[in-house]
Order: C-alpha cells, then structure tokens, then sequence
C-alpha cells in the first residue's frame, strides 16, 4: 500500500508544480478560439497547397488543445467544405503544437523535448500531408458514411476561394459587436469548458505516471523498452511509443505526465515524442473514427498516424542527435521543494486567482454573450451556437453540442415519448 500510495504523491507533486502552466495555457487557448470562429476556418481550408497547410496548422495551435474537440472539429469542417488532409493536419496541430503542452513537457521533462515537440509536430503535418492523399483516395472518401460526407458534396477536389478582405472584415464585424466584457466572457467560457472536457484526462494521466513511476519496477520497462542497440533501440522504442498511447486511453495534455514516467524508465528520446504525438489513437479516438469515416478509413487512418508518429519521433532524435542536444540522464527537471517561497508557489498563486476570475466571468456572462454561446450539456464544452457541430431541439429548448457523439448521448438519456 505504501508504493501506491506514493505513486499519488508523486502524482499530485507532478499536479502542483504543472498548475500554473496549464491555467496559463488553457486561459491564452480560449482567448485566441474566442476569437476565431469555425465558419472562418472551413472557408479557407478547401484544399490542401502548402499556404492551406500552413493555415490548418495555425488554426490548429490556437485552438482547443482536447483530442476529443479536435476530432470533432476536424470531422464537422471537413463535412462543411474544407479538404480532408487539412482538417486532418488541423486535428494534430491542435493536439500537438499548443502552447500548454509545450510549457508542461518543458517544466517535467527539460527544455528538449518542449522545442521537439514543435520540431516533430512540423515533420509530422508535412508527412500526412504528403501521405495522406496516397493511402486514401478521392474515390475513397466519396464513399464515406453519409454523415461524413461534406454538406455541399464532396469537397476535396473543389478549392474554396475566399477573399481575404471579406472574411477580415466579417470577423471585424462579429467582435465589433462584442464588449469587452462579453470577450472575456466568451473567453473564459472557452478556458472553462476545455478544462471540463479534460478533466479525467488529466486526472488519469497524473495518477497514472505517479505510479508508474513508484509501482511498476524498473525491470518491467527495461524490458518493453529494448536499450543498448543503437538505431534498433530507437526503432523499437518509437513504434512501441504509440502502442502505450492507445492503450493508456489517456490523451492530450494528460499525455505528458506519463511521457514523463516513461521517459524516467528508459525509453528513448524518439520514443517519447513518438508516444506524445499519439494522443490521436489512444482507443476511444480511434472508435470515434470508426464512427465519423467507416470501419475501411478508420483503420488506414489509425495505421498512417501510427507509422507518421513513429517516423517524426525517429527523426526528431536523429536531429536532436546530430546537434547532441539529447538529453543523457533519463530523470524530470521539477524541483524537490514544492511548497515555500519560490517560483513554483508563487506562479501557482496567481495561476489560481487567474483561475477564480475566469469561473467568474464564465459564471456571469453580459446577456449578448449568453446569447451568442451555449454549453454542451455533456462534456461541459462552449460552442457558438452559430456554427455548433451539432444541436438537438428537445421540449421546445434548443441544444447545442461540441460533436455528433455528445448530441447522441443526450438524446439517449431523455425519456422515451409514448
């Protein structure tokens, strides 16, 4: 009982000294998705040229960083007209670029892999690009189940040419609209509805890396994570990286925790950022797929993430390698005082009032923010009821909802009428 219970110590400490960071980070991610709509996004997406990729990729930094959300996203644009590879290249930049994930990966586990997360995440989006379109085809897509079929027909070969100037000026339109006090409140509705959504997620991912590192014993990991054989140890520890993703069913941000045990039991560099990227087929991800695509394109999808993710974490090492910027002690760089006057305690001080303002203005939004957004009644997520992926009329009360799986849940959960 004593390991386990040092496994949840080890956890929370990991918990304590993160917090700041992932407020910090949550707080900047609803400010910016207050800011950008969905409509904006699937106007500009509808092919997949560099200049496009590079628009997904943005999109998908500023945005939610839930792997759940990003999905859904991904799925809802693409069925509004925006090119499948991306949406898809959105989905793993909202999941692997964002800035909480970064600041967290550099506080538990050194600056490395912090900068490697975005190097990898810029080799990942320019493989799926390339691979994408070659492992699933037009023709393919065309044969999508009729809700993942785009709204206005099959989008992927048709360019959608938007003007700059008008989409500026209908964004300026909408925050024109908009009090400042009403961007706040849309803001923290974001921060708070992203944070509920990946409540468990982080809640498992602390616990878990805790007693992975005080419960499971070395010799386990020395033996799942092959060492000593140079290229074949990179290779077997970066395919086996994503295997742990999909089966830990934790990801996003709740990844990292666990990335940092991990990496403390001797898994390699590569293999780190391998198992980080694959927060995109922990197993309920990939049922998610299963649903929006069909069985066919769901498991190509799966496997091309899988080899992609694999591939980027091997050759962010061998760039890492080449400039001996790989970490050589397999240990986390938090610091053994927690409590106290230093930097950890007093950033996590004002991290937490930063927190009770947002839950303020989130709990008390002006009446012309409330009636602009609306919050799934599932997960707890915000949505512009202007461009929510899915809403539900129930007793004559309009609902809204993050993703088609949050819609179907709460109508299973009504009454049946007689």
């Amino acid at each position: 009982m004593k390991l386990w219970a040092d496994g949840l110590v080890e956890g929370w400490w990991m918990f304590f000294d993160t917090f700041w960071a992932l407020i910090f980070g949550f707080v900047l991610s609803g400010v910016v998705q207050a800011l950008v709509t969905r409509k904006k996004m699937q106007s500009i997406l509808g092919d997949h040229r560099p200049v496009t990729i590079a628009r997904a990729s943005l999109f998908g930094i500023v945005s939610s960083s839930c792997s759940y959300a990003a999905s859904a996203l991904a799925h809802s644009i693409y069925k509004k007209g925006a090119d499948f590879t991306a949406s898809m290249v959105f989905m793993f930049a909202s999941t692997n670029l964002v800035i909480e994930l970064g600041i967290v990966l550099w506080l538990l586990i050194g600056w490395q892999f912090a900068v490697a997360e975005f190097v990898g995440g810029a080799v990942m989006i320019a493989l799926l690009t390339i691979l994408l379109p070659k492992v699933i085809s037009i023709a393919e897509l065309k044969t999508l189940p009729t809700s993942a079929i785009a709204d206005s027909g099959y989008s992927s070969l048709t360019i959608v040419s938007v003007n700059n100037e008008d989409y500026a000026q209908e964004e300026s339109e909408i925050n024109a609209g908009l009090s400042l006090r009403s961007r706040i409140s849309a803001s923290a509705g974001y921060t708070v509805g992203d944070l509920i959504m990946l409540r468990v997620e982080l809640i498992i991912g602390f616990v878990i890396a805790g007693l992975a590192m005080k419960v499971i014993p070395f010799s386990f990991w020395k033996a799942l994570f092959i060492s000593g054989h140079g290229f074949w140890s990179a290779l077997e520890n970066a395919i086996i990286g994503p295997f742990l993703a999909f089966i830990s069913f934790v990801c996003s941000v709740g990844n990292v925790p666990l990335a940092a045990a991990l990496w403390g039991a001797g898994i390699t560099f590569g293999g780190v950022i391998a198992f980080i990227f694959a927060d995109l087929i922990s197993f309920p991800l990939v049922m998610i797929y299963r649903k929006y695509y069909g069985n066919r394109v769901a498991l190509k999808l799966t496997l091309l993430f899988w080899f992609v993710m694999s591939v980027s974490g091997l050759i962010t090492e061998g760039i890492f390698t080449l400039l001996k910027h790989v970490p050589t002690h397999h240990n986390m760089v938090m610091g053994s005082k927690h409590f106290g006057l230093n930097a950890t305690t007093i950033l996590n001080g004002i991290a937490l009032l930063l927190a009770v303002a947002t839950y303020y203005f989130y709990k008390n939004p002006p009446a012309s923010a409330s009636s602009e957004f609306a919050q799934d009644p599932i997960c707890g997520m915000q949505v512009r009821r202007s461009d929510a992926p899915a809403s539900y009329l129930y007793e004559g009360v309009m609902y809204y909802f993050c993703m088609e799986g949050c819609k179907e849940a709460f109508i299973s959960k009504q009454p049946l009428n007689d």
